[in-house]
């Protein structure tokens, strides 16, 4: 089965062009508050410069997909320019194209896609595999050096169901598909993936695999990686078939070595991943915590006991007094604390079970339910951030989001010390606030919102930040990331959370499968 194709999202913005919309004046009174308000002129569409490509080259490129399928026009190519990161739109913002690619081209299957990657060897052609356009950490810019061009490998035509096993409750879906696209598939089938980021309405199946992506409901359905059973992936030394089994003691598990390689080993041309049935009932309810310790806690003791909802997360007291500025929602005039997340998916019968169960644990612990209007709240708006991030921009204020994972026990030290990096090298005015939203037994995620007043120079200014967090998310010993991948901008890290021999690994498999170095160039590799 094939999806229907999917709006595209606007260059300079996040998401459907026609969801874009000025600040809210509820936000724009507490934004001038802070801030004050810088309005910016209207977005224009800069001019790119004309395609380095060759005509004989694009002729041999039209002769692998079909000439319908290779597009120079500044309009493909400026919607194949970098990701989503404010980074990215600032740079779009300010008119600068120049990481464009040279040409868009959309394989409609696997043998196209190997013999577009055998053209880019022997035209010495950088290719950099394009699903959902979603990079937040620089992972869709090649680097240009020492090639004749740069392609956009656009997987826009790869968007079928392939294959259900109802017995064995697999799927296999082409990388292409974005989210919405694969769940209503799946849907048609009873189905459901269940892997739902905040990227969820424009990020591909192809993208989840690549940068190991987590959803807000990792807790009930588990992170990307871990619903990955089988792939195939095209290199340029040839065909990889991956998982014949559910487990296997064949070694290491060699889809682990794509999972998360960000198109830089191959490109991943279909995933086959373990789905459950549609639920039949879905109910997010609120909980009100004293404090961001008691409730990071309170998290652990579910994690630990086996016990966790679909969905929990929390946030730490300035997002829960910012992002739901509803006294109502914490439970009353007055009320102050951390608000809390619970969901729950399944039958009628499990629901009711699980939501007794861990109501009772945080009840026990000391936390407040304050009812389904807050979780209600949440779903409804759980894809929103991006667009708002957008109106914020567009008044002058520079709002970026980062995230990294720790052991339970280093939970307090990185937060305080990433929280700390943050505000002391943003300055005032800047609001930086906090939540967990993917929880293990050992283990959580933070993932930080900052916003800040608009600086002559605001890439320098989010630059300076990002390495002040970075370096502190290191010293504390935490990851550099949890679900962002690492892309470009992460890479300066990377060598110093695996070490040496960690980058002399990634090295080798990349001068094994892709001696020519045309994949990704730049991206993840230290």
């Amino acid at each position: 089965m094939q999806a229907k194709q999917q709006s595209e999202m606007h260059p300079s913005r996040w998401g459907d062009p026609d969801r874009a919309q000025a600040l809210p004046d509820t936000a724009r009174g507490m934004v001038e508050l802070v801030f004050g308000l810088d309005d910016r002129p209207a977005l224009v569409d800069p001019a790119l410069t004309p395609s380095a490509l060759e005509p004989a080259v694009l002729a041999e490129l039209a002769a692998v997909v079909g000439p319908d399928h290779v597009r120079t026009d500044d309009e493909t190519r400026r919607l194949r320019t970098r990701g989503k990161s404010t980074p990215d739109l600032l740079r779009m913002r300010s008119g600068d194209l120049t990481d464009a690619p040279d040409a868009v081209v959309r394989p409609g299957s696997h043998d196209e896609v190997a013999a577009v990657l055998a053209l880019a060897g022997e035209r010495h052609l950088a290719v950099v595999p394009f699903g959902g356009g979603t990079s937040v950490t620089g992972g869709l810019v090649a680097r240009r050096e020492g090639f004749a061009g740069v392609l956009s490998l656009d997987l826009v035509r790869m968007k079928r169901l392939v294959a259900v096993d109802h017995t064995s409750m697999t799927a296999t879906l082409e990388p292409g598909l974005r989210g919405p696209e694969a769940e209503a598939l799946l849907a048609a089938e009873g189905l459901t993936l269940g892997h739902y980021p905040q990227s969820w309405e424009y990020a591909s199946i192809g993208g989840f695999a690549a940068t190991r992506s987590s959803g807000q409901s990792s807790a009930g359905y588990g992170r990307f990686d871990a619903l990955v059973v089988g792939l195939t992936v095209a290199t340029p030394r040839g065909r990889l078939e991956l998982g014949s089994a559910p487990a296997n003691a064949a070694g290491p598990d060699l889809r682990q070595l794509i999972l998360g390689s960000e198109g830089a080993f191959g490109v991943i041309t279909d995933v086959t991943v373990r789905v459950r049935a549609l639920p039949e009932v879905k109910v997010y309810e609120g909980w009100r915590w004293p404090s961001f310790a008691e409730g990071a806690a309170a998290m652990r003791t579910l994690a630990q006991s086996g016990l966790l909802p679909t969905v929990i997360r929390l946030s730490d007291e300035a997002e829960t007094a910012i992002n739901l500025a509803d006294p109502g929602a914490i439970g009353g005039e007055g009320a102050s604390g951390c608000l809390m997340i619970t969901g729950f998916e399944g039958t009628p019968t499990a629901v009711a079970a699980e939501r007794a169960a861990v109501t009772a644990v945080l009840a026990d612990l000391g936390g407040d339910s304050v009812g389904e209007a807050a979780g209600e709240k949440w779903s409804h708006g759980r894809f929103d951030a991006p667009y708002l991030r957008d109106s914020m921009l567009d008044v002058g204020v520079l709002v970026e989001t980062l995230e990294t994972a720790t052991f339970w026990s280093n939970v307090d030290r990185l937060y305080a010390d990433v929280k700390s990096a943050l505000t002391a090298s943003l300055g005032d005015p800047s609001i930086v606030l906090c939540h967990i939203s993917h929880v293990y037994e050992t283990g959580c995620s933070l993932y930080f919102t900052v916003a800040a007043k608009e600086a002559d120079e605001p890439l320098a200014q989010w630059h300076r930040a990002k390495v002040a967090a970075s370096d502190a998310m290191i010293a504390a010993g935490a990851t550099i990331t949890h679900h962002h991948a690492v892309g470009t901008d992460h890479k300066p890290w990377l060598a110093q959370e695996i070490g040496p021999v960690g980058v002399s690994v990634l090295r080798a498999v990349k001068a094994d499968l892709d001696p020519m170095g045309i994949l990704n160039p730049g991206v993840l590799i230290p």
